[in-house]
């Protein structure tokens, strides 16, 4: 287990964010996984960071804030936590995100409370997200096991951390030798698709299953898919996701029409939203239904003015490595990498030609959306048919029974 989790910790540093020598480092970690953060911290500095910063954050302190604090309260960002993130930026940091959700820590708090904090930091702290939507410089998301989580994965298990490990472990391509080796083939495959899709130089895809979904997305004007690894605006290549399956490109805000029913539960700020849909019309959400959690889904939709329109398509095989574990995770990254999903929210310009040069008033222009979030849920399935328009008027089957069959 020590080798493995030391393998892992080496594939988030010199395969996730690819820490340059004398590079600033931001480790953001649950204080439940602090022991794997420490591994992680020493492997950024055996890769040569000149300095490593580390953020813990504690669920139930954050509940206990929503509990005793008011809004107007919740809403106040201080100056020293602005100065703290201008002081990175300014530093070309790179930001590792380690995440190990506990599920529904946070269920039974007003959803008017969790949305006034998050549009508050949101709005003062947009150009710390914007360094990383716009790859201005390297970050990775990666799951690390924990107590709660794994019981929630692997309820009534007393190797429930354990068996989480394994998935994780498994999903991420880990061995005791060659991970980051390992990581490197996988991911150039997942280029490679992206590189076929973009050939086709698709304008629209058209999504139908049994469940429901019937939609129709087109794509932004000069839109790439991506997948696998990425290139930092400074040129450094980097994998954002650990593990990721997906290719996924950029929807035209104002072009999606009709119904999308989603398939997997949305862990969304702590509370769980289940057997949700949602109907577009010249791209807005204009309805929406949940039979678990809707207050938090009207929260989501409502976020900002962009947060009720799509910002990500991403296409994944239902017979794909994660899928076929058959696990719910309850965690966005694990679970939109074994299913189709959507992001309402912002768009990343990384999917537009030439879009991280381009202003946001041109990316706009391109179809792109803009928001202060972005959030996947996910709506693939067994069944998922997936027909592409190219923009020459060819229409291609990109997905039959779930599965990519180009």
């Amino acid at each position: 287990m020590n080798k493995l989790l030391r393998e892992y910790a080496k594939l988030i540093v010199r395969k996730g964010v690819n820490v340059a020598e004398g590079q600033v480092v931001l480790v953001k970690a649950p204080v439940e996984v602090y022991d794997f953060a420490r591994i992680v911290v020493e492997e950024a500095y055996r890769a040569g960071a000149s300095k490593v910063y580390v953020d813990y954050n504690d669920v139930m302190n954050n509940r206990n804030d929503y509990v005793y604090q008011n809004i107007d309260s919740l809403k106040e960002v201080e100056d020293f936590e602005v100065s703290k993130a201008k002081y990175l930026v300014d530093n070309n940091f790179c930001a590792i995100s380690l995440v190990s959700p506990n599920v529904e820590a946070l269920t039974g708090i007003d959803a008017v409370k969790l949305q006034a904090r998050s549009q508050a930091r949101g709005t003062k702290l947009d150009f710390f997200s914007k360094y990383t939507m716009n790859n201005d410089g390297q970050w990775v998301v990666a799951a690390v096991s924990s107590k709660n989580w794994a019981l929630k994965v692997f309820p009534n298990d007393s190797n429930a951390e354990e068996k989480l490990w394994s998935a994780i472990f498994k999903a991420c391509h880990v061995d005791e030798f060659d991970s980051v080796e390992n990581w490197t083939k996988h991911s150039e495959k997942i280029s490679e698709h992206a590189k076929l899709l973009n050939d086709y130089d698709f304008l629209k895809l058209h999504f139908k299953n049994s469940l429901g979904t019937d939609l129709e997305v087109y794509l932004a004007d000069d839109n790439i898919f991506c997948g696998g690894d990425d290139y930092s605006t400074k040129g450094v290549r980097f994998s954002p996701n650990i593990p990721t399956e997906e290719v996924f490109g950029a929807p035209y805000k104002t072009k999606v029409n009709g119904k999308v029913v989603a398939t997997k539960p949305l862990n969304y700020q702590g509370s769980i939203i289940d057997g949700f849909s949602l109907t577009f019309k010249n791209g807005k959400v204009i309805d929406y239904k949940a039979k678990v959690g809707e207050d938090n889904l009207k929260s989501l939709i409502e976020f900002d003015e962009g947060s009720c329109y799509l910002g990500e398509v991403a296409l994944i095989s239902h017979d794909s490595p994660i899928s076929n574990m058959n696990i719910l995770f309850y965690n966005t990254l694990y679970d939109e990498n074994a299913s189709c999903h959507l992001a309402l929210g912002a768009s990343y310009p990384t999917n537009i030609k030439n879009g991280t040069n381009l202003t946001r008033e041109e990316l706009n222009q391109k179809g792109a959306n803009d928001s202060r979030t972005h959030v996947d849920f996910m709506f693939g399935s067994s069944d998922m048919y997936i027909v592409g328009t190219t923009r020459s008027g060819e229409e291609v089957v990109l997905f039959k029974d779930g599965n990519f069959i180009i």
